[in-house]
């Protein structure tokens, strides 16, 4: 009961600290009106511990007692206005976040500007209980953090409220702010962890004649992409070098095959999120292969090519698959 009471009256407070309807436009600024400051546990046993010693002061007559006590509490009230400083002013802007598969971790990239000329130091940037990301921002200059979120289901998932505080330069204060911004990430299908072999037809197996991955006459190399074959990367070429990238062997002729992926010849008693999973392993098991293939989803054509535009792409249909429409 009183953790719910809690809660009602924090969300209470978000909605009010909060000044625009979220999501937030870019660049947001943290105003002096946007930052709050109250006293850690640390700040509240200071100013307990400056009572004790006033009365004590005031009990035996202890002149150099005031003046300690005079002195610590201005080193309080200064550590406020520094911890303030520390915040105010700060501009925030959303970076980016590539897509992830279901089931992964999404990065969301928050740009932090700091416009004055003094650094921000020891601020942490966190998402509800997640683990804070420490950064430092040097004068007239700005950093990305990379916040982590677990991306449950398929879909474009935005960003939750976002918490940026600090408690330097004494943790006697916090001072702390709330932004939403206009950040969202694409969430993939979670590929299927056993499907069947691609579902090759009397008329998918048909070649190209064009360059590609085939695997007949040798074309050349290029930089190695994460959908390639390990069958295809230079093995012997990248052993030859020091912490050299990776390369991909490219063959050309009419080997290359091409296999069409058809949401109607999926078994019927499969559900929608199940036909999505096997369709993102079969396009992926087809670029690894370096074949071409095609897509056919209700409201939706691809035709057959290879590469990684056209993975993106039809990953990118089967996250916004919906009843037909992308």
């Amino acid at each position: 009961m009183l953790a719910t009471l809690r809660h009602r009256l924090h969300e209470a407070f978000v909605r009010w600290a909060v000044p625009v309807r979220a999501p937030e436009p870019a660049p947001i600024i943290l105003t002096q009106r946007r930052v709050y400051v109250l006293p850690t546990a640390a700040g509240l046993s200071y100013g307990t511990a400056l009572i004790v010693i006033l009365l004590g002061a005031m009990n035996y007559n202890l002149s150099l007692g005031h003046a300690l006590v005079f002195l610590l509490a201005g080193l309080g009230v200064v550590t406020i206005l520094h911890t303030f400083r520390n915040m105010a002013l700060i501009a925030l802007s959303p970076g980016r976040c590539d897509p992830v598969f279901a089931g992964g971790t999404a990065q969301f990239a928050l740009v932090l500007e700091n416009r004055r000329s003094d650094a921000r130091t020891s601020l942490r940037v966190f998402i509800g209980d997640g683990e804070p990301v420490e950064i430092d921002i040097g004068a007239q200059s700005s950093v990305i953090a990379l916040l982590p979120i677990a991306a449950v289901r398929r879909g474009w998932m935005r960003v939750p409220r976002i918490t940026i505080e600090t408690t330097w330069p004494l943790g006697l204060v916090r001072a702390w702010s709330y932004v939403v911004p206009d950040l969202s990430c694409l969430v993939y299908p979670a590929p299927a962890a056993k499907a069947p072999s691609l579902p090759w037809t009397s008329d998918s197996s048909r070649g190209t004649s064009r360059e590609g991955r085939g695997a007949d006459d040798f074309a050349g190399m290029r930089d190695h992409q994460p959908a390639d074959s390990p069958r295809h990367v230079a093995w012997k070429t990248v052993a030859r070098q020091q912490d050299g990238p990776l390369l991909t062997k490219l063959f050309s002729g009419a080997a290359a095959a091409q296999v069409w992926l058809e949401w109607s010849a999926l078994p019927e008693a499969m559900g929608t999120e199940q036909r999505l999973s096997r369709l993102a392993r079969w396009m992926l098991d087809a670029e690894a292969a370096g074949h071409a293939w095609g897509l056919r989803i209700p409201g939706l054509r691809l035709a057959p090519d290879h590469g990684a535009t056209h993975l993106g792409n039809g990953l990118r249909a089967l996250a916004l698959y919906q009843d037909g429409a992308r």
